[in-house]
Parts: C-alpha cells; sequence; structure tokens
C-alpha cells in the first residue's frame, strides 16, 4: 500500500510526497484509516515506528475538512482596537482570547519537551499547506513566548501535563472546543508520575471528542486508564515489545564495573566515526560518563532531565547534525532522540525493566539500515540479562573482554 491509497487529502499528501515518503509505516497503514472514520484508538507501538504520522495525518485532515465547512470569521477589528487588545494581554486581562478567534481544537499530551518538540515537527511537515496553526509548551523555559502564540490562535497544542495545567490555571488556554485528544507515550507518563495530571485534566476537556491512545507497554495501571477514557476503541499493536527488528547485531561484554570506563573508551576508539548513544541508568552517571570521555579525548554531550532546555536542545540538535558523535543519555531524556541513522547504541547500564532494553536497543536499525547494540554486563546484572533474554526468545552474542 502506499500514501496514495490512504484517501488522504490533497495538501497534506503534497507534504507527504515533499518528504519523500511513499510507503506507510504498518502502523500508519493501519491506525490512518480508522482516525479518517472518527474511532478511538487504543495503539501499542514503540517509538521509531512512526505513529507521530499515524496520528497526525488524519487530525489535520480532519481539522482542515471541517474548517473549510465553518462559517467565516468576524471581519478582523481595527487597528486601534487590536492594539488595545494587547495592552490588555500585557497587563493580563485577557488571558485565553485568541486574536483571530482559533479555539483549539486538538491537544497531544506527551511526556517530555524533547517529544513535543518532536511533534511539533511533525505538524509543520505535514500540516504546512493546511493554513492550519499548532504549538508546542513544555516547561523549564519562559512562558511568554509560548503565550502569546496562544492569544494569536492555534487550532493544535502539543503539551507536557506540568505547563499545560499551569496554562490552564492561569486561564491562558481553554479546551472547550476540543474535537481531538491524543495521549502519547502513557507507559512513560507513568514512569514519570504524571497520571494525577492527566486525571485532573479530563474533567476539563469535552466528553464527546476522538481520543487516541498510545503506550509502548502496557501494565495494569495504563489499561485501567485506557478503559476510563476511551469509548469503543480499536485496538491496533505494531512491533510487540518483547521483539527486536532483525537489523540490530545485539552483543554483550561480561565485564565488572571498574572496567566498564576502560572498555567504553576502548570502543569508541574503534568506532570514531560512527554515531553512537550510551545509556546510563542515573542522570549522575550520565554526566560521570561524559566527563570521563571528553577526559580520554572523546567529544560527548550528556542528557537528562536536570540540563535547561537549551542545553538539551543543542545537545541534540548537534548529535542529529553529527557535529557530535557521542550521545551519553538517560532513558526518560531519550524518548525525544529520533536519529535515523544511529549505528550503535551502548547499554553503559542495564535498565531495570527488560523491556525498556528492547526500546533502547530499537533506536539503532532503523529505516532499513542495519545497527549494533553492546551492553555491558556486571556480575550483578547477569538477572537482567537472563530476564532480556526471556523476554526476546534470543539470547545476546557473547564477546570477550580483556582488561
Amino acid at each position: 500500500m502506499t500514501f496514495d491509497e490512504l484517501n488522504i487529502a490533497e495538501p497534506i499528501l503534497r507534504a507527504v510526497r515533499e518528504k519523500g515518503y511513499d510507503i506507510p509505516t504498518p502502523i500508519q497503514e493501519q491506525a490512518i484509516p480508522v482516525v479518517q472514520q472518527g474511532r478511538d484508538i487504543f495503539g501499542i507501538a514503540q517509538t521509531g515506528t512512526g505513529k507521530t504520522a499515524a496520528f497526525a495525518i488524519p487530525i489535520l485532515q480532519h481539522l482542515m475538512e471541517s474548517r473549510a465547512t465553518e462559517p467565516q470569521a468576524a471581519p478582523e477589528q481595527p487597528q486601534e482596537t487590536i492594539q488595545q487588545e494587547n495592552r490588555r494581554d500585557r497587563r493580563g486581562r485577557s488571558h485565553g482570547r485568541a486574536r483571530d478567534n482559533r479555539a483549539i481544537r486538538a491537544l497531544i499530551l506527551t511526556p517530555t519537551r524533547e517529544l513535543a518538540l518532536q511533534i511539533s515537527e511533525c505538524f509543520t511537515d505535514y500540516g504546512r499547506h493546511t493554513g492550519l496553526r499548532h504549538t508546542a509548551i513544555f516547561g523549564g523555559v519562559k512562558q511568554g513566548p509560548q503565550t502569546d502564540k496562544l492569544r494569536n490562535g492555534v487550532d493544535i497544542l502539543i503539551a507536557t501535563p506540568g505547563r499545560l495545567l499551569d496554562l490552564i490555571r492561569q486561564g491562558h488556554i481553554k479546551l472547550g472546543g476540543l474535537t481531538h485528544f491524543v495521549l502519547d507515550e502513557a507507559d512513560r507518563m507513568l514512569d514519570m508520575g504524571f497520571i494525577a495530571d492527566i486525571r485532573r485534566l479530563l474533567p476539563l476537556i469535552p466528553k464527546k471528542r476522538q481520543t487516541l491512545f498510545f503506550s509502548a507497554t502496557m501494565p495494569n495501571d495504563i489499561v485501567a486508564l485506557s478503559r476510563s477514557i476511551l469509548h469503543d476503541p480499536v485496538r491496533i499493536e505494531v512491533a510487540p515489545v518483547d521483539s527486536a527488528a532483525d537489523t540490530i547485531e545485539q552483543c554483550i561484554y561480561f565485564v565488572e564495573k571498574p572496567e566498564k570506563k576502560g572498555l567504553l573508551i576502548s570502543v569508541l576508539k574503534k568506532e570514531r566515526e560512527k554515531s553512537v548513544l550510551i545509556f546510563s541508568r542515573t542522570k549522575h552517571g550520565a554526566d560521570n560518563i561524559s566527563r570521563t570521555l571528553k577526559r580520554a579525548g572523546i567529544q560527548s554531550e550528556a542528557i537528562h532531565g536536570d540540563k535547561s532546555q537549551g542545553q538539551r536542545q543543542k545537545a541534540l540538535n548537534d548529535f542529529k547534525a553529527g557535529k557530535v558523535k557521542v550521545m551519553v543519555a538517560t532513558d526518560i531524556a531519550s524518548r525525544g532522540i529520533d536519529i535515523k541513522e544511529l549505528q550503535i547504541v551502548i547499554n553503559y547500564d542495564l535498565p531495570d525493566a527488560p523491556e525498556t532494553y528492547v526500546h533502547r536497543i530499537g533506536r539503532t536499525g532503523r529505516a532499513g539500515h542495519t545497527g549494533t547494540a553492546l551492553t555491558f554486563c556486571s556480575q550483578d546484572e547477569h538477572m537482567k540479562v537472563n530476564d532480556i533474554q526471556k523476554l526476546m526468545g534470543k539470547k545476546m552474542e557473547m564477546i570477550l573482554h580483556q582488561a
């Protein structure tokens, strides 16, 4: 099947072609027709399966088509009136009023700043010919530029939970006109403690809406949440969490903790020209690894929740552009890293959950490219390796390491 066969509106299809895409991914092929029909979705999909486009494309189409049938907007206000309104905005007395009376029609809720920006880029790519507006809001930066965009009017809002609820409380955001609600990376929402925020949000949005629910894993709390917000959903499952792409070569080093840094430096010096993503269990560990590599003459950047938004975005941009070949990340921060030709993933620390291992290594071996996943396993991590191999139903290739 091609995108031409998915009944996509011409302005959006043109944007898809401009991106060079012809064949939809499995989740896009399954989800786009369902969303076009107005059905709710219960989606199980890992990062990297193309799920953002799977909901962005049909949402853009719905909003574009419904906007075309709406009555014409009232005549523009005289310039003097607009200036008065602007002054009221600066004094905080006209919060929530869009200057062109656009109401927020679609809300995409996502756990991290990086994911919010990544989703926003996707809407920019596919919505460039639709006349629709979108913006992303998230914490860690001043709210002024974000509220200015909201006052100018947006159709689609991408948001992290904390900043969204904060701006709702301040009166900058009203969701009474919402028709589409997307809850993305629901399992990561649970890990980050956002479920309470989601429950506070639900009474603030219309009950009559289309809801699209996506998660890479389905723990009991997530299943219960999905049942409380979805109406007669269509279940779509792509790339089960117990599988890793066949294009990924998985290797393991059995090495004691004091030897891990020396092994990492040795591996990276052999692979100087390749892009490498290293996973650390903790923020402190990520910083420590990055400092060790820099002392060894290997340029690297660390990314985690304690970094400022500017620092995180600069590090991501440098990594994507190839200016920095080595990135050290924690699991939460890594959800916004989407590098099509990432060549190596290194598990410096093993994750607590075996499913997380599959998510980690799934950052490489994408879009027909091959990739390598290396795991450094110390004595106290052997049980975690056993759990991972049991989940996947296959063993990693063992590599001997001589200190």
